[in-house]
């Protein structure tokens, strides 16, 4: 996968790369959030197979990567948790309630620091 290793080498790639996995990860979930939650029969067999492949995919496109995953893994949370927001509000109707906003500038906080801070 050549072509994929140029994208991830770029910062923009990299960022790129993990906001799509971010994204995924959450599909995948929500697919088993309506599921369990919100079909039956056929449908809800669908709705697990469509998560499956999902995070088939999800997992795929991560570790197929040269990322250095665990150097990344702030920046990741951070989109994880800001998808998982917007996905929760345009799919499911809710509405991030005032502890999840502050507890998200800390998740936000948090991964910047992590990502950010070169130790001397």
């Amino acid at each position: 996968m050549p072509q994929f290793d140029q994208i991830v080498a770029s910062p923009i790639g990299t960022f790129v790369v993990l906001a799509l996995a971010a994204y995924l990860e959450v599909q995948g979930d929500a697919c088993f959030q309506s599921g369990l939650h919100h079909s039956l029969g056929a449908k809800q067999i669908g709705w697990f197979v469509a998560g499956t492949a999902v995070l088939v995919y999800y997992s795929l496109l991560l570790n197929s990567s040269k990322i250095d995953f665990g150097k990344l893994l702030g920046i990741y949370v951070v989109l994880f948790f800001l998808v998982a927001q917007i996905i929760a509000k345009l799919q499911f109707h809710q509405s991030p309630s005032k502890p999840i906003y502050f507890g998200g500038a800390f998740v936000v906080i948090g991964g910047l620091i992590m990502a950010l801070w070169k130790p001397s």
